[in-house]
């Protein structure tokens, strides 16, 4: 059975490689973006050499990283949940000997084997030529940081499933996974570092999962945070990924109760 998962990997990246010019594109898109970044960055720290406990060099490698691991863990599985329940294709899923939310879990993460291969890791390359990235030169630290990004996907996939299921109980969820989208970007850390924030909002950012896509392991890249303190950054990604199953359960069941096609 695990073998036919692994088929929708596969499957799922050989469909990304029909689309592969529109990354290529994409990795231009985002060098731009962090371009800007950097030189608002740059403006706002001036003659500073340090803000919020970031130095420049550790800035600079953060809006580049964060900006590309975006690229691997990025993914619409809420928008194609969503459409499978309003076009009622979900029902024939549902009958099938397999898990659907797997299957889903299953193309994200061969989507986001794509993203890696084809516009991350060029799109890094590219980006460290034109700007001052500080790659770290640990093996550790990019074996932690390997793994912290996986569970970023995980994380945001869980997230994404959740905003889908949605689409079940309102015949239109287009505004949620829109401010979702907006969230995720926002208080992942993304758009400004969550050491950034108020202190009261920083407090908040603690009890929601956002932090876990991509401020937990983007400071230990770029060594905000020590190595040794990594263990620890590391288990409340774990942490998350075991409490958001919860609602993806029980949504999920409640959403197989009533399950309402439009149109037939």
């Amino acid at each position: 059975m695990m073998s036919a998962y692994i088929d929708f990997i596969r499957i799922r990246f050989i469909m990304m490689l029909a689309y592969r010019v529109n990354y290529y594109s994409g990795i231009i898109i985002y060098a731009i973006n962090i371009g800007a970044y950097y030189f608002l960055w740059q403006a706002i720290y001036g003659e500073q050499d340090t803000l919020a406990g970031f130095t420049v060099a550790q800035m600079t490698t953060y809006i580049a990283v964060s900006w590309m691991a975006r690229a691997f863990y990025f993914n619409n599985l809420d928008r194609e949940i969503a459409n499978e329940i309003r076009d009622g294709s979900v029902a024939v899923q549902l009958i099938r000997p397999y898990s659907y939310l797997l299957v889903k879990m299953m193309q994200g993460f061969g989507e986001g084997l794509f993203r890696l291969l084809l516009f991350m890791v060029p799109g890094l390359a590219i980006v460290c030529l034109i700007f001052p990235v500080s790659l770290p030169t640990d093996p550790a630290v990019w074996l932690i940081y390997l793994v912290m990004l996986f569970f970023s996907f995980l994380i945001n996939s869980q997230i994404n499933i959740l905003t889908g299921l949605f689409a079940f109980f309102v015949e239109n969820n287009e505004g949620m996974m829109r401010m979702k989208r907006v969230m995720v970007d926002l208080f992942s850390g993304v758009v400004v570092p969550i050491a950034f924030f108020p202190g009261w909002l920083t407090g908040i950012m603690e009890w929601l999962p956002f932090q876990a896509i991509t401020y937990l392991p983007s400071s230990v890249f770029t060594g905000r945070t020590p190595l040794n303190e990594a263990a620890g950054v590391f288990s409340i990604q774990v942490m998350w990924f075991v409490i958001l199953l919860i609602p993806i359960w029980l949504t999920w069941r409640a959403a197989r109760k009533r399950l309402i096609v439009q149109g037939g």
